[in-house]
């Protein structure tokens, strides 16, 4: 590391909490699947901000719509009618399963709009009760009510008391679940592919039988697609892509191609637990996030995004695969899309960091997996640079 490298680093401990382990690393600039340091080493990303930067780094598109939005209008109050959120919401709801769209910032707020609007779609039922059930090894997020739905111990520690009247089961286990209903609940919440917890799908069939009891018991079933939707699994929704369609969804991340957006979808029987007062969000669906939600929309469907996702998706596995015969330590290879993991039986910190030490930012999920959501740009080639560098990684490390 140089020395304007520490420099920065040093100023940044000083004065910015310590929420994150972050690495030692400053980014100061990014073209298309690359970025630098301050420094000017140049690395492959397949991090893209956590699945945010869908188009990748300096985007033409984006850009230009950035510029033109800011130069007429950046904000007004959700008192008001913007012409780009009807829009983004005209989209989002001709493109999917549901009727209404409430925009906010981020994918945590999106989880706590989905909480209450099933809250009070129970309360406007009568039903008895408000229970939600979530899942072990879930992440939803870091406000109160997401933490709480997250299914994993880590993060409530410190923060007890806890959202009441919400528990846990195992995913993928339809037993459990069943067993766990009780007539107080009155919403399910999943992710398809749960993210932090170490790229684990939902089984097709599992959430087949899900979505059967919850018709059954007036239940509302969630999912939480903050990460693998967006067009990260080759549709726009990862519920298309597994075929099974929930009754609320929540999205954000990669939305808006970097700029900070959420939204939380619904059916229209749904949505109507919702009246004015019940629900808000300043900055949500203001009218720069969502002029560039649209462009981000406007490459997934007119510019063959989806499709690159689809092909290239399916060879990263395949590529990832050949890694794993290769190396022993690769103990599973799964995922779909460009949200792929490998789960490792070496320590995943000493694979990343020697990555990043040859070019390649890579992140990790969970304690055992390394996980692969690059910005939907990817091509062949980017991908095999990425498996170079990880085999190379690979072998010092075993």
């Amino acid at each position: 590391m140089g020395e304007k490298m520490e420099q920065l680093i040093a100023r940044g401990n000083k004065v910015v909490m310590k929420t994150y382990s972050r690495f030692p690393i400053a980014i100061e600039c990014g073209n298309g699947m690359y970025v630098w340091d301050i420094e000017g080493k140049k690395y492959i990303d397949f991090v893209a901000g956590i699945a945010v930067n869908s188009l990748g780094y300096a985007s033409e598109a984006l850009e230009k719509t950035i510029a033109e939005q800011a130069m007429k209008l950046i904000h007004c109050s959700n008192l008001y009618y913007t012409e780009p959120q009807i829009e983004l919401a005209e989209k989002l709801v001709a493109n999917s399963d549901f009727d209404k769209v409430f925009f906010c910032n981020s994918g945590a707020e999106s989880i706590e709009s989905a909480l209450k609007l099933a809250r009070k779609y129970a309360k406007m039922k009568s039903k008895s009760g408000n229970e939600i059930i979530t899942m072990i090894h879930s992440f939803h997020g870091r406000t109160y009510g997401a933490v709480t739905a997250t299914g994993q111990d880590k993060y409530h520690k410190g923060l007890e008391p806890l959202l009441p009247d919400i528990n846990y089961v195992a995913f993928n286990d339809f037993e459990a679940l069943q067993k766990a209903i009780t007539d107080k609940t009155c919403a399910i919440l999943l992710e398809p592919i749960q993210g932090e917890g170490g790229i684990l799908p939902a089984d097709k069939q599992y959430l087949q039988k899900v979505r059967k009891l919850c018709d059954e018991k007036d239940i509302l079933l969630i999912f939480d697609e903050v990460q693998c939707g967006v067009g990260r699994t080759g549709n726009l929704f990862a519920y298309q892509t597994l075929g099974v369609v929930p009754d609320i969804a929540t999205f954000a991340k990669g939305l808006a191609g970097g700029i900070p957006i959420g939204a939380m979808m619904a059916k229209d029987f749904v949505a109507q637990a919702f009246q004015p007062g019940d629900h808000a969000s300043t900055f949500g669906g203001n009218s720069l996030a969502t002029a560039a939600g649209l462009t981000v929309m406007k490459e997934l469907f007119e510019n063959g995004l989806l499709e690159n996702v689809k092909k290239n998706g399916i060879y990263m596995t395949e590529q990832l695969k050949k890694l794993q015969q290769k190396h022993n330590c690769i103990t599973d290879v799964r995922g779909v899309g460009f949200m792929q993991g490998i789960e490792l039986s070496i320590p995943t910190t000493n694979v990343i960091n020697k990555c990043i030490e040859k070019g390649l930012l890579l992140v990790g999920a969970g304690h055992d997996v390394i996980r692969f959501v690059p910005a939907l740009i990817a091509e062949q080639r980017h991908i095999d640079v990425m498996i170079e560098i990880l085999d190379e990684a690979l072998t010092e490390c075993e």
